[in-house]
């Protein structure tokens, strides 16, 4: 299916050409794995990507860049050939998303019109997998239970304060940190936390997620099951947040998050023009699309409607002034 011809060049650098074989929204394709326009790890930009991360032999630099139907790609640190190889899982090359075409065309449901227009509009979205499970993690718990912008306060300011310049030359790597070590955030105590306005509730959490960084990180080779299973196990790691890293890390394209504040909202107004609604009644919803849930429910979020609104919204306390 992908045919890379590496050439190694100085400074660990790895240079890559693969070929796709259907279309790529790399932007969209990398939204999940992006948390915010300010993720100092992964910059986006148009048809270019550059990412800075932990790989098994080392810290790399990926940049990728989208022409056509290749993808350039130059990796630089001690993981970049394991991090240019990866690529193509990355962007989900090896998921086809031909499936929910022929899963739509066996449901007879009213939306399933909808679904189908906007799975063509989509075409190039695919499911990403980074492989790398502690990563995705981390800012996943930062998100229980507050707003999304403050959880990717934490996270930025965590990473800068705990993380490592990036590999490469610095026009290319210069503005990018490397998440920090799941040792270093073993180490660090709960008021440091505070500082990155994350209570001990999830700094706990977090370090609890840290001592078993390379059981976890081995997950993403195992079958689905068994990998949600390992990562379950961690205390303070509830299917919510299980859910969340399926999409990112494991590439699974079924994966579904419960016991979110607004998705299942958002799921029953796009699907049935009702705006309210439960984790119950969402995932009847979805029960047609079985092993291809999680594809839906990006096709929801893509979709872009805006659910009527009822109440206050919702406001932060800062943790660092209690």
């Amino acid at each position: 299916m992908v045919a890379p011809v590496l050439a190694a060049g100085p400074r660990h650098a790895v240079d890559v050409r693969f070929r796709l074989e259907r279309p790529l929204d790399l932007a969209r394709t990398l939204g999940p794995v992006r948390r915010g326009r300010g993720d100092p790890c992964l910059h986006v930009a148009g048809t270019d990507a550059v990412r800075a991360a932990r790989t098994p032999e080392g810290p790399a630099t990926t940049w990728v860049r989208h022409e056509g139907d290749e993808l350039r790609v130059r990796a630089w640190g001690p993981g970049a050939r394991w991090a240019a190889d990866q690529v193509p899982d990355l962007v989900g090359e090896g998921r086809d998303p031909d499936e929910l075409t022929a899963l739509l065309a066996t449901v007879d449901r009213p939306e399933v019109g909808l679904l189908r227009d906007l799975h063509r509009r989509h075409a190039g979205v695919r499911v990403p997998r980074t492989a790398a499970v502690v990563e995705a993690l981390v800012p996943t718990i930062l998100e229980q239970r507050v707003t999304s912008a403050g959880a990717r306060r934490s996270h930025r300011s965590l990473v800068l304060a705990h993380g490592a310049p990036a590999p490469g030359p610095p026009e290319v790597a210069g503005r990018l940190r490397l998440p920090p070590t799941p040792a270093r955030l073993a180490r660090l105590p709960s008021w440091t936390f505070h500082h990155h306005e994350v209570e001990r509730r999830r700094a706990d959490t977090i370090r609890r997620v840290a001592t078993r960084g390379r059981a976890l990180d081995a997950a993403a080779d195992l079958p689905l099951d068994d990998a949600y299973r390992r990562v379950r196990a961690i205390p303070g790691v509830g299917p919510w947040t299980a859910g969340g890293i399926g999409g990112v890390a494991l590439g699974d394209p079924d994966a579904v998050v419960v016991g979110d504040l607004h998705l299942p909202h958002m799921v029953s107004w796009l699907l049935r023009r009702v705006p309210r609604s439960s984790d119950e009644e969402m995932l009847e919803l979805l029960a047609p699309y079985r092993g291809q849930r999680g594809r839906v429910l990006r096709l929801v979020g893509l979709a872009g409607a805006g659910v009527p609104r009822f109440g206050p919204k919702r406001v932060n306390p800062r943790i660092s002034r209690l």
